[in-house]
């Protein structure tokens, strides 16, 4: 946090929400219920957490409209945990990167850095590239050739924008990311010798994209992997070339997508799913962790499981599993019940030699 402060009213004209109580009270950070402090605000999503709210030390809450009696200023809103991310932003600042040319840093003659870009210590800019205004370098990023980076984005060290990829504007990409490696592209003859096949295409990064730490996204063979405005990338994620991931779309932890997937807009893939090449994922599709897509998904669907299938479906196989040891039981003793009746009928239908069944005259 940094050292601004709002007042009350002033939070409630900045994010769009009515408030109720006093207007002048002053708010200068954020903070959970039970740490916030007499001038922090909270918020309360859940009313199982009353209690913690009646114990906070927080100046101001937010709140949602059926919920307005807590004794203290509150801002009133439709979605409390989203109007608490919003305020948040509002009293955060990045690492600080004065605007300017770090005088370690290797910027080429033919690139062009807006006067309110910063460019940190033995930060490499290559030829034809351009960075928009407030954007922030910090140490030890490389920048390829004919790159553009847009405005007010921040690329933190170590990562690394390869030649003729393009990001828009508020672009985040955290420490040891690779925008722009090569897709894993080769053919093979029939002894089985790899020959690469070069990957000459481009990634492009829409507005308002995150990438996580340590994340891969390569560039396509040929036209461009495209990920598209809004997406949230979370660390350790391979995008292969030609994805296309779809507006606003939530990629969690490990995931890995095969090359020329498609991704429609609004879809949460869990951590770990693994995504098979060439296939087609509708729009507000939600994928749980661990799962194996191995087909094309239609929209609005929810999946599980490896393979993944309908979620309610994965349910009723994994209830099924669980009675497995109990049904492993009841077949034995099915099979010894069988046994037992084949072993009776069988001395039924064939009389002992001694003539002991049935009466002789």
């Amino acid at each position: 946090m940094g050292n601004k402060s709002y007042r009350l009213s002033d939070l409630s004209r900045l994010l769009g929400v009515p408030f109720k109580g006093d207007g002048e009270v002053v708010i200068d950070g954020v903070g959970p219920l039970e740490t916030a402090g007499p001038t922090h605000l909270t918020f309360l999503a859940n009313p199982k957490y009353r209690a913690k709210l009646e114990r906070s030390r927080a100046a101001a809450v937010i709140v949602d409209p059926g919920f307005e009696d807590v004794g203290r200023p509150i801002l009133v809103s439709p979605n409390p945990y989203w109007t608490m991310a919003k305020a948040a932003q509002l009293f955060y600042d990045p690492p600080p990167l004065d605007p300017g040319i770090h005088p370690s840093a290797e910027v080429s003659a033919e690139a062009s850095v807006a006067p309110g870009a910063a460019v940190g210590p033995w930060v490499s800019i290559g030829p034809g590239t351009s960075v928009g205004d407030g954007t922030r370098l910090y140490g030890h990023v490389y920048v390829g050739r004919q790159v553009t980076i847009g405005r007010d984005c921040l690329i933190y060290p170590h990562v690394a924008i390869l030649d003729g990829c393009r990001l828009g504007d508020r672009v985040i990409i955290h420490s040891g990311t690779v925008i722009g490696s090569d897709g894993f592209g080769f053919a093979q003859d029939n002894q089985g010798r790899s020959t690469k096949i070069p990957q000459t295409g481009i990634v492009q990064i829409d507005d308002d994209v995150e990438i996580g730490a340590n994340c891969t996204v390569d560039r396509a063979t040929f036209g461009k992997t495209w990920i598209q405005e809004g997406v949230k990338i979370d660390n350790l994620v391979q995008i292969a070339h030609n994805v296309t991931i779809g507006r606003h779309s939530i990629i969690v932890a490990q995931v890995g997508i095969a090359g020329s997937v498609t991704l429609g807009s609004h879809v949460v893939l869990g951590g770990q799913v693994g995504i098979a090449g060439h296939l087609t994922v509708g729009d507000r599709v939600r994928i749980a962790a661990k799962s194996a897509i191995s087909h094309s998904v239609d929209p609005d669907q929810d999946l599980m499981g490896v393979p993944a299938m309908p979620h309610k479906q994965w349910l009723r196989h994994y209830a099924a599993w669980l009675r497995l040891p109990r049904m492993q039981q009841e077949m034995a003793a099915l099979k010894e019940r069988v046994r037992h009746l084949e072993e009776t009928l069988a001395r039924t239908q064939n009389p002992t030699k001694d003539g002991s069944h049935g009466n002789e005259c």
